[in-house]
């Protein structure tokens, strides 16, 4: 009776053993280990394809600011919409009359005109008494004045006498009406404290919002840098390192819809990365142009492009849509991505504020234990049409290897997890110091 007793207990020993087991087995998964319940298809950092990386910022340095201006040349060359000061002695003034003197306008610069006021016609050309309209378009003052004199003396009959008085100068330069909107309202450099208090989730947006500028540009001056120094100087910490203006003299809503419209007509989404058609704009309607570059790399582009002419647009974009973002078990937050320094996953995960060593969810559940942190960041970078991919990181050799220590882009999501062999030593740890602790205590 006694064996018959032993053989029962030991084989119910067993039973309650395989059973604790079993139930041991099946609690990583009943408590919800994300690494074995929701497995992610990721690439290695370390072998990401060139074309899915951030491009690096820190090297950049801004660009030479006097590329952005055009130097004023030796003469003023004439065109529509300047006013000359003209005087020709008894056709424009009488012999005993001194010449008028005209007083340039607050803010001009230049000198003081004498004669009565010719404006340059649409056709660039000047209507003078007795004669012919007199073409004067893409001239300075001075030839203008020998181009008059010659008018009024040469011929078969000279309207003038060799000793009467011929005055041309400049009363006012043309001007063109420029427009820049700007979204880079950082007043006082108050860029980088905007930025940090985008970080820490301070949302202060007033200085976020655009600012319209209507200029009257003077020929001479009609830059770039002329209007940014205008409208609050050049783009800071908020605005992307490019400026782009918009052609006034080009602007065609038709011609534009026309392209657009044959450009998808005549390609399919096979033909281009991602298998995703690109967006289509008019891009000969608009000049971009860098405010920052990298050691060595020269400007692509002309003196031309930075002149500024009627009806043109200068828009700074903001960069208040370049955020990253955080989850996981890091502090979910919504952060701004540097423009003037490069910021890794490391860097990242550092600035959510997350201590990675802090422990994880099942100390909490079996006994307090402090089991080994989380390694593994998915990085899920968006890619065009609305796709993306996921890049894993091992952390721990992110810190060793740069390779793995990619660069943040901006509309990354950055989400810390356990991988599972972590999850497994956690739940281990804390069955062990639950569970077998107590049982060694019962015996």
């Amino acid at each position: 009776m006694n064996s018959q007793r032993q053989k029962t207990s030991f084989r119910n020993g067993h039973l309650q053993r395989a059973l604790l087991w079993g139930c041991v087995a099946m609690l990583p998964i009943l408590t919800g280990c994300t690494a074995v319940l929701s497995p992610i298809d990721t690439i290695p950092a370390e072998r990401l394809p060139p074309q899915f990386l951030a491009e690096p910022q820190a090297q950049k340095e801004p660009i030479d600011v006097s590329r952005l201006r055009v130097p004023k040349p030796p003469y003023y060359l004439l065109d529509k919409g300047d006013v000359l000061g003209v005087f020709i002695e008894g056709v424009l003034g009488t012999v005993d009359d001194a010449p008028p003197v005209v007083i340039p306008m607050e803010g001009s610069d230049i000198p003081p005109a004498i004669g009565f006021p010719v404006p340059v016609r649409e056709d660039g050309t000047i209507s003078l008494p007795l004669v012919k309209p007199i073409p004067v378009r893409g001239l300075n003052i001075q030839q203008v004045e020998q181009l008059v004199s010659r008018t009024y003396r040469d011929g078969e009959k000279p309207l003038l006498t060799e000793d009467a008085r011929i005055i041309v100068t400049l009363i006012r330069e043309r001007t063109y009406r420029v427009f820049v909107v700007r979204q880079d309202n950082s007043p006082g450099g108050q860029g980088l404290v905007q930025a940090q208090q985008l970080q820490t989730g301070i949302s202060d947006r007033q200085d976020l919002t655009s600012r319209g500028f209507a200029l009257q540009m003077p020929a001479d001056k009609n830059d770039l840098l002329n209007a940014l120094t205008q409208t609050g100087g050049m783009p800071g910490v908020n605005a992307k390192s490019e400026v782009r203006i918009l052609r006034g003299d080009r602007i065609s809503q038709a011609n534009r819809d026309k392209e657009v419209e044959e450009f998808y007509r005549s390609h399919s989404a096979d033909e281009f990365p991602y298998g995703v058609l690109p967006p289509v704009g008019d891009e000969s309607n608009v000049v971009k142009i860098p405010t920052r570059l990298n050691p060595g790399e020269q400007v692509n582009f002309r003196t031309e492009d930075i002149i500024l002419r009627e009806g043109d647009i200068v828009y700074v974009d903001s960069r208040d849509t370049e955020f990253y973002y955080t989850g996981g078990l890091l502090r979910g937050g919504q952060f701004l991505v540097p423009r003037d320094f490069d910021l890794d996953v490391i860097g990242a995960m550092s600035i959510s504020g997350t201590s990675i060593a802090a422990g994880n969810s099942f100390g909490s559940q079996f006994g307090g234990v402090q089991g080994v942190p989380p390694t593994e960041l998915v990085v899920l970078r968006q890619l065009p049409g609305n796709q993306q991919i996921a890049i894993r990181v091992d952390v721990n050799r992110a810190i060793n290897d740069r390779r793995s220590r990619i660069l943040v882009k901006a509309g990354d999501t950055l989400l810390l997890r356990y991988k599972p062999q972590e999850e497994f030593v956690n739940f281990g740890l804390g069955t062990f110091f639950t569970y077998g602790i107590t049982s060694l205590f019962r015996r």
